[in-house]
């Protein structure tokens, strides 16, 4: 019986139908955290794009759901194997778990511990989606998702969660996704986007938000299922920790938005919609790692920090010339390495554990910790990801051809358009509508949060 495995024995836990109840809920909350995602993108892109952006997002639910079944589960959660990895060949194909059998020390099924872990595995290479907008081929992305998740997520995920994983031994602390998630994806981001290139016209072409309101619509769902993707990561509700990191996932949110709405006034003297949503974007990524070992005080400061952070760090690549379409590196990469090493200022020794922070005395130990973890995962993540998209690009081509680009990659990669044009224009007697532009976009001026 491979670790991590205990039966309905007389000596083991019991299962409990609350906390399974609530794991399984849970799990469909950050199910749909994916869809959110894939709104929250697909509003934020020219209309031309809007479906390829929704796709990335949802081709991830297929692809990562089967890998994670066959090895995937086995590989991030199994028996240790040097530190680095885990395989367990009764996980393999969950041919060898029993619907009887308990997720080790807690009480709920394996099978629902390995649902909940699924739906982070598939999140996190969706988030990297968003700094290649407009100019992936579909099929190169599909290929990057599931070489990827194989050879970056997993492994990372054993490190940080998996037992005898060497960031969970080392004592490195991510309650539920800051670096594993975050910094994992972020990081990718960010060595994709610098093997793949700029999109056509940047910084020339306005490429404005062609839907505020999908991007709000989505937002509001990744806020939703962001209270299972934090309060769930406690695998049950028996001792309040689970209760203090729901709290602090709202706290940390409202804190990050109310920031970044602030510093957009300040600079550019404007309270935006796309920037609110940003903002609580960066609020829900910095308490992610941190939220079950601060106080609700901690978690107001770990979100202004990183509302502030964020705001700023979105303008670099404007200055730097890298092209991360809809800001992954400045949301998520510096937003969870912020939350990861807050961990160490803010942590009271009074939530999850006993570990405090430098705030409450306990000096810079757990501060070296989280900042070993942020900078093992981020350095292996960007690196190997930059190599996975130079292979693929010198194989069978990352990118569209510019004319497709220019024309429209929904068009192009799906054969469909998002928004049903043939009627736009034409009066009562009009035989033949007026085409659409190819570049259609909102009539709002473009968002002021980034510096041009």
């Amino acid at each position: 019986m491979p670790p991590g495995i205990t039966t309905l024995a007389a000596d083991a836990p019991e299962l409990s139908a609350a906390n399974t109840g609530f794991m399984l809920i849970c799990s469909a909350l950050v199910m749909l955290m994916t869809p959110g995602l894939a709104f929250f993108y697909g509003g934020m892109v020219r209309v031309k794009s809007t479906l390829n952006m929704l796709m990335m997002s949802f081709i991830s639910l297929g692809i990562v759901t089967i890998l994670w079944v066959l090895y995937g589960f086995s590989l991030a959660f199994g028996t240790d194997s040097g530190s680095l990895i885990g395989w367990s060949s009764d996980f393999v194909g969950f041919a060898g778990i029993d619907k009887a059998q308990l997720w080790d020390g807690y009480t709920i099924p394996v099978f629902v511990f390995a649902v909940f872990q699924l739906m982070f595995a598939i999140i996190t290479p969706a988030l990297i989606s968003g700094a290649l907008a407009d100019r992936v081929k579909f099929t190169a992305w599909a290929l990057f998702v599931a070489l990827w998740v194989t050879v970056v997520y997993f492994p990372v995920a054993h490190w940080v969660w998996g037992t005898g994983g060497w960031l969970f031994e080392m004592g490195v602390i991510d309650f539920a996704g800051g670096t594993a998630v975050h910094i994992n994806a972020g990081a990718a981001a960010l060595g994709v986007i610098l093997v793949i290139g700029k999109r056509v016209g940047f910084k020339k072409d306005p490429m404005r938000p062609h839907s505020l309101p999908l991007v709000m619509l989505g937002a509001g769902l990744l806020w939703f299922g962001w209270f299972g993707f934090n309060a769930g990561s406690w695998l049950g509700n028996d001792d309040g920790v689970g209760a203090v990191m729901f709290v602090n996932t709202q706290v940390a949110t409202a804190a990050a938005m109310l920031a970044w709405l602030a510093y957009e006034k300040i600079r550019h003297g404007s309270f935006t919609t796309l920037g609110a949503a940003s903002g609580a974007v960066a609020g829900l990524v910095a308490i992610t790692p941190s939220g079950g070992a601060v106080s609700p005080i901690g978690a107001i400061a770990i979100g202004a920090i990183a509302g502030l952070l964020c705001a700023m760090a979105v303008g670099l690549k404007y200055k730097f010339g890298y092209d991360d379409s809809l800001d992954v590196v400045g949301v998520h990469l510096v937003g969870g390495v912020a939350g990861s090493l807050l961990v160490g200022v803010f942590a009271t020794g009074t939530m999850q554990s006993e570990v405090k922070g430098l705030a409450y005395g306990g000096g810079f130990e757990q501060l070296g910790k989280q900042a070993i973890g942020v900078f093992a995962v981020l350095a292996y993540s960007l690196i190997v990801s930059a190599i996975l998209a130079f292979l693929l690009d010198k194989t069978i081509g990352m990118r569209v051809s510019e004319d497709d680009e220019i024309s429209g990659i929904d068009q192009v990669e799906h054969a469909e358009t998002a928004y049903d044009f043939s009627g736009a224009g034409g009066g009562a007697g009009s035989r033949k509508a007026a085409p659409a532009p190819a570049d259609t976009v909102a009539a709002a001026p473009q968002n002021k949060k980034v510096d041009a």
